[in-house]
C-alpha cells in the first residue's frame, strides 16, 4: 500500500513538472594542446548543463583540465513577483575548498530600480545597496556599501557610499559624484565628457572638477580620434603635459600602421608596430612587431568553415625574413550542435611545436 501511495505521488509530481515549460540545456567544450617538442598534452575542458522551469534558470558549470576537476559552480536566476534574483556558489574542487557565494536582486517600482548584491568569500563578507531612478533630464543613482574586501574577518561594517546624480547644464551633460566614508565627507566631483575642439575635429576633452575638505583639482584627459585612411589604419602616441597650469602638447608620433582588405571573400589583414605599451590586433600580448594574416568563411559540407593563418616577425635576425612563428586555426561546423576544430602553432628557431584538436557539443 505505501509503494502504490510513493509510485502515485511520483506520477503526480512528474505530471506536474511536465506541464511546466521546462527545458533541460547544455553545452560542452573542449580543447587538447598536443606539445610536439618537447612532447606534451594539456586538456581543458568545461561542461555547462542549465535546466530551466517556470521562469527559473538552474546552471551546473564544470571545469577539467591536465589536473583533473579544476572548477565548479551552481547557480540559478530567475524573479519572485517583482523581484529578479540570483545566485552564484563557486568550489574550488583541487584542495577542496569553499571559494565564493554571491546573491543579487532587483526590483523596479513607479520608475526606480532597487538592488542588492551580497557576497560572501571566506572570512569576509561585502553587502551594496543600490538604487537609481530619473525625473526628467535628471537621472540618480546610490550605492552604499557594507564590509571591505580587504579585511580579514567576516563583518559587516558600513564602508562608504557613493551617490551620481545626472543633469544637463547650458550644452553639457554633467555628472555629479558625491563620496562618503567612514570619516564623513571624502569628495564631490563635477565631470563632463567628449569636450570637442572646432579647429581640432580628432581631439576630444572629459574634464573634471573634484572638492576636498582643503583641495580642489581640475583634471583634463584627451582622446585622439585620428580615423582611417582608406583601408589602412595608423597607430598615433600624442605627447602631453597636464601637470602644470593649462595644458600642453608634444611630439605627435605614429607608431604603427595597418592594412585590412576583403578580396573575393578571403580577407588580408596586416599590421606593423614599433610602439611601446600595449599592441593593437594580433600582436597583443607577443614580443612580435609585425604580423600578416589571411582568414576566410566558407559554406562547408555541413556548415560554416573557418580558416585562418597568421605569420609573426620579429626583430631578432633568427631566420629567413625574420619571421618567428606560425600560427593557422580552423573550424567546421559538421552539425547543427557540433563544431569541431583544430590549430597549429609553430615558433621557428625552438622547435616548439603544439597540434590543437576541440569540439563544442550543445543540446
Amino acid at each position: 500500500m505505501k509503494r502504490a501511495l510513493v509510485l502515485s505521488l511520483a506520477v503526480i509530481f512528474g505530471l506536474g513538472i511536465a506541464g511546466m515549460a521546462q527545458t533541460l540545456s547544455g553545452e560542452w567544450d573542449t580543447t587538447i594542446d598536443i606539445g610536439l617538442s618537447p612532447l606534451s598534452i594539456d586538456i581543458n575542458s568545461t561542461l555547462t548543463v542549465t535546466y530551466e522551469v517556470a521562469g527559473w534558470a538552474f546552471t551546473s558549470d564544470t571545469a577539467f583540465g591536465s589536473t583533473g576537476w579544476t572548477g565548479q559552480s551552481f547557480s540559478a536566476d530567475g524573479s519572485l513577483g517583482a523581484f529578479s534574483l540570483g545566485s552564484v556558489l563557486k568550489f574550488n574542487p583541487l584542495v577542496p575548498e569553499f571559494t565564493s557565494w554571491e546573491v543579487t536582486a532587483g526590483v523596479s517600482i513607479a520608475g526606480v530600480t532597487f538592488g542588492m548584491d551580497f557576497t560572501l568569500v571566506p572570512d569576509n563578507v561585502t553587502l551594496v545597496l543600490s538604487g537609481s531612478g530619473q525625473a526628467g533630464l535628471v537621472s540618480i543613482d546610490v550605492d552604499v556599501t557594507f564590509g571591505n574586501s580587504e579585511n580579514e574577518e567576516c563583518d559587516l561594517d558600513w564602508s562608504g557610499v557613493a551617490i551620481t546624480v545626472g543633469f544637463p547644464f547650458c550644452c553639457a551633460d554633467v555628472e555629479l559624484t558625491l563620496a562618503l566614508d567612514c570619516d564623513g565627507f571624502d569628495k564631490a566631483c563635477f565631470g563632463v565628457t567628449d569636450i570637442l575642439v572646432p579647429a581640432l575635429p580628432w581631439l576630444t576633452f572629459d574634464a573634471e572638477v573634484c572638492f576636498e575638505l582643503q583641495t580642489k583639482t581640475l583634471n583634463l584627459t584627451p582622446s585622439f580620434d585620428f580615423g582611417d585612411v582608406v583601408c589602412f589604419e595608423l597607430y598615433f602616441d600624442v605627447d602631453f603635459d597636464t601637470d602644470g597650469p593649462g595644458f600642453s602638447f608634444g611630439d605627435i608620433t605614429v607608431e604603427g600602421i595597418g592594412l585590412s582588405c576583403d578580396i573575393g571573400g578571403v580577407e588580408f589583414y596586416g599590421l606593423s608596430y614599433w610602439g611601446d605599451g600595449d599592441k593593437p590586433g594580433p600582436l597583443y600580448g607577443t614580443t612580435y612587431w609585425e604580423v600578416y594574416q589571411i582568414s576566410t568563411t566558407d559554406d562547408g559540407c555541413c556548415g560554416p568553415f573557418d580558416f585562418d593563418i597568421a605569420v609573426f616577425f620579429s626583430d631578432e635576425h633568427l631566420s629567413l625574413f625574420d619571421i618567428a612563428e606560425f600560427d593557422a586555426n580552423m573550424s567546421i561546423q559538421l552539425a547543427s550542435q557540433f563544431t569541431f576544430s583544430m590549430g597549429i602553432d609553430y615558433v621557428v628557431g625552438t622547435g616548439y611545436t603544439t597540434w590543437s584538436l576541440g569540439f563544442n557539443v550543445t543540446w
